[in-house]
């Protein structure tokens, strides 16, 4: 599966963005989705995660009660709605799908798409 972020820019503290991922293929439904993010100068962290029918998500603590993971599996597109934004939320955030059908605390994520940059100003 090839994997397409969108929705990054530049935004103020305590604004909010959506990020966009679409995902090729006919079988986005078999993939957890997760994202993640890389700040400059820090290594890449979780950020959520959803199963393949949306029933199941999770969350870092960092983003929890900000950010809200979703998904439409007939548009093939995995989503993060970040409210509340921080200076500290600033990375490029990546999506990843996962097709082993493992709980979404034990994947290991297959494959990634390419990142799309968050700056939050204070």
């Amino acid at each position: 599966v090839q994997l397409q972020a969108c929705g990054g820019g530049l935004v103020q503290a305590g604004g909010s963005l959506r990020l966009s991922c679409a995902a090729s293929g006919r079988t986005f439904s078999r993939y957890a989705m997760g994202w993640f993010r890389q700040a400059p100068g820090k290594e890449r962290e979780f950020v959520a995660a959803i199963s393949g029918l949306g029933g199941s998500t999770l969350y870092a603590d960092s983003v929890k009660g900000r950010f809200t993971i979703s998904r439409d599996n007939a548009k093939n597109t995995v989503y993060l709605q970040m409210n509340s934004l921080k200076p500290e939320d600033t990375a490029v955030y990546y999506c990843a799908a996962d097709q082993s059908l493992q709980s979404l605390r034990a994947l290991k994520y297959d494959y990634w798409g390419q990142g799309t940059e968050v700056t939050v100003s204070s």
